[in-house]
């Protein structure tokens, strides 16, 4: 008789264990097992892991499968297995990677992943309920379909065909990228928050209920005249956490010109300003208006041709309908880089068409004008933030990777798993997003300028957006933005796109060695596929889209054969510019590198600074409640107080950005991979070199911090989260 010495690793949940019985049997290459040993007797309600003996009385070769079991009693509870280690009478151990939900009666196939044998899982769920079977494959070391056996091809198809019945394209609202056809309370298991996320998640909104709770009891006595009183919404913030330094600087200078200047370059949207070489028609500031900002002595003609002139447009905004009550604008604002090497504003037009009734407002208005003026644009680029460059170009885009991944790539893919750990809570958050931020009665409706049909009409104009606006140097160069100084958004997130592009083709030439490997790789090609056909093009496509929900999984050629008219595309004004296919290793780890960046160091750029730069609701009014001016002169400090959020409305703002703008506890950040999916020693050590390199751009970051007065962290690798997950 042989003894099997089996250490079975749980996690993901407090309470991993369940009230079913989990069954282990060991398997070796001839089919020959043991007999199946009862495991989940062992385990306590908070155990992480637990070992057991078995007892083989055949003689059987080496581990090749490790079989679970899951049989429901009278409830059924879900049960995740992390990984199982095997080692056998002679001493050599095995290892056997999983990652997985049992949720009903499964039947998991776990293959060996250290050995000369390829690790497969496939799990067999029978849904009782509905009479007909579902089998997913689950393979931990990487492997690409081309080399895979015939049986296994086979079951990498069964796997993709069941995932694809589960992740459906939705289109959730007109304008929008599609999303994953289904609610919270409905999101597949391995999608949805784990215990500590949840509790986490709903801590916050808790914090924040109780904050605005002390807010609005407290505004029924105190008066809301000034400035000045914008602070009383601060004065409970102790119930959320404290000023921040930024914070500070900016509720003491946000209405200095470099204040509002510095916040194109680093503030939470620093992806609208872009080098003006020639002013356009619709923008007539002459040398006359704005002589007096110009310090160097030169014409503003001669300032255009050396390169200190640059412009942030916001014509996304024209014609997006605003809310009732509620007023937005789409201005324009002119910028100059000063003798200081500043970037200041010096000419402003609140509107798209110039003319008597939409005045140029410049610095030498006097103090109200230039305020409100100021006010206007930052309200502008408030709204253009949370609904493009933080919801459509990071959240809503990740998405459409996640769920094209699911859909594509099975998870033997070595694509599949070096993305799982940046799409963790991707879909989730979206998911509440969806319920709670911007559904027709969420925050966003409740204090941002735009109506519900307005974010519709707005995500459409986004939905322009190219894939290569997506890759972070081509987009730094498209605005110009290569030499501007100070921009510390492009010095960091240039260090850590090449680090994500360095780690990345490590990977990647681990597995192709050619061209042609990718090109031969079906389900990469489906995956680029799935994103640009289905995920980024949500036009109008009743055919397609029933077909979609009939089966989850249509024709992908057939669609994009009949949508896939980039002149079609661009006219209806969605994006068309996503790759179709892939025909080279170059361009594969570009795109895996923009997958990566987008969902990881995008994200924090865009999302963390909020409670600094918005918590001072006149530095980023998040509405307007009066009109543009169309003239100058007419403003007093009474009619700026009555064009800015009132405090319920402010208070609300100022709670939902320290609520996005919180780090989970035990977050995991941009490199560290506690969940083992790859086991091969190459790709170990791509991973190790990767957190070398993010570590020394830590280190430079903090040096250069050290010498600023204003520091700059949110693309600090060790404050980037993996993935979008807030």
């Amino acid at each position: 008789m042989s003894t099997y010495k089996v250490t079975v690793y749980t996690g993901r949940e407090a309470i991993a264990d369940t009230m079913n019985s989990i069954y282990l049997t060991l398997m070796d290459s001839e089919k020959q097992s043991s007999e199946r040993t009862l495991v989940n007797h062992l385990s306590s309600t908070f155990e992480k892991e637990f070992s057991l003996d078995i007892q083989v009385k055949k003689k059987i070769g080496n581990i090749v499968q490790v079989k679970l079991k899951k049989e429901k009693h009278l409830v059924n509870y879900p049960w995740f297995c992390k990984h199982i280690k095997v080692q056998s009478p002679s001493g050599d151990c095995f290892e056997f990677p999983c990652y997985c939900w049992l949720v009903d009666e499964n039947e998991l196939m776990i293959r060996e992943g250290t050995g000369t044998y390829r690790p497969t899982l496939f799990i067999i769920q029978f849904l009782m309920k509905h009479s007909f079977v579902h089998l997913f494959l689950c393979v931990h070391l990487a492997r690409l379909p081309q080399d895979d056996t015939k049986s296994f091809q086979e079951q990498r198809k069964d796997e993709l065909e069941s995932r694809q019945k589960i992740f459906r394209w939705n289109e959730w609202r007109p304008g929008f990228p599609m999303s994953i056809d289904t609610t919270v309370d409905e999101l597949p298991k391995e999608v949805q928050f784990d215990e500590e996320k949840d509790l986490d998640w709903y801590c916050n909104l808790v914090e924040v209920g109780v904050y605005l709770g002390l807010e609005k009891f407290v505004g029924l006595f105190e008066s809301w005249k000034g400035i000045a009183d914008f602070e009383k919404i601060l004065e409970y913030l102790g119930t959320l956490g404290h000023k921040t330094a930024v914070l500070e600087n900016v509720m003491q200078d946000w209405n200095k010109d470099y204040m509002f200047g510095y916040q194109f370059l680093n503030g939470c949207n620093p992806v609208m300003i872009r080098k003006c070489m020639q002013l356009p028609d619709k923008f007539p500031v002459t040398h006359e208006m704005v002589e007096g900002s110009l310090k160097r002595g030169h014409t503003l003609q001669e300032e255009l041709q050396a390169g200190n002139i640059y412009i942030a447009d916001y014509e996304i905004l024209k014609d997006v309908p605003a809310a009732s009550k509620r007023y937005l604008t789409a201005p324009i604002c002119l910028l100059y880089k000063n003798d200081l090497n500043q970037i200041v504003p010096i000419a402003i037009q609140l509107s798209q068409t110039p003319g008597e009734m939409s005045p140029i407002f410049l610095p030498s208005d006097n103090e109200y004008d230039w305020m409100l003026a100021k006010m206007w644009v930052k309200s502008s680029d408030f709204n253009v933030h949370q609904l493009v460059t933080h919801l459509l170009k990071t959240h809503l885009v990740s998405e459409v990777f996640e769920i094209a991944m699911y859909r594509q790539l099975s998870s033997v893919h070595p694509v599949y798993k070096l993305l799982m750990p940046h799409v963790r809570f991707t879909i989730a958050i979206n998911a509440e997003a969806r319920e709670k931020l911007i559904s027709k009665n969420g925050i966003f409706s409740k204090v941002g300028s735009i109506s519900v049909d307005g974010m519709g009409t707005l995500m459409q104009n986004g939905m322009t957006l190219t894939y290569k606006s997506l890759c972070f140097p081509e987009e730094i160069k498209a605005r110009g933005m290569e030499d501007v100084p100070k921009y510390y958004y492009r010095d960091d997130g240039m260090r850590i796109w090449e680090a994500i592009n360095c780690f990345v083709f490590a990977v990647v030439k681990i597995y192709y060695d050619s061209d042609e490997k990718v090109q031969q790789d079906e389900e990469i090609q489906g995956f680029v596929k799935d994103v640009a056909c289905f995920g980024m093009n949500n036009s109008d496509r009743a055919a397609g889209r029933d077909r979609t929900r009939e089966c989850g999984c249509p024709s992908l050629w057939w669609w994009c054969f009949l949508k896939g008219s980039s002149g079609l595309l661009s006219a209806r004004g969605f994006s068309a510019d996503f790759p179709k296919s892939l025909e080279s290793r170059e361009q594969l780890v570009e795109y895996l590198t923009v997958v990566i960046f987008t969902a990881s160091a995008q994200h924090a750029a865009v999302n963390f600074g909020q409670f600094d730069w918005y918590a001072w609701i006149p530095n980023s009014p998040s509405t307007m409640r009066k009109p543009p001016p169309q003239k100058k002169g007419q403003v007093d400090m009474k009619h700026i107080m009555q064009s800015l959020p009132d405090r319920d409305c402010s208070s609300t703002v100022l709670g939902t950005v320290w609520a996005l703008s919180q780090i989970q506890e035990n977050e995991r950040f941009l490199g560290k991979y506690p969940d083992v999916y790859f086991t091969e020693q190459p790709v170990k050590e791509a991973i190790n070199t990767f957190c070398h390199k993010l570590q020394e751009v830590t280190n430079i970051i903090k040096s250069r911090n050290e010498e600023l007065t204003l520091a700059y962290c949110y693309l600090s690798p060790d404050k980037i989260p993996n993935s979008v997950a807030i």
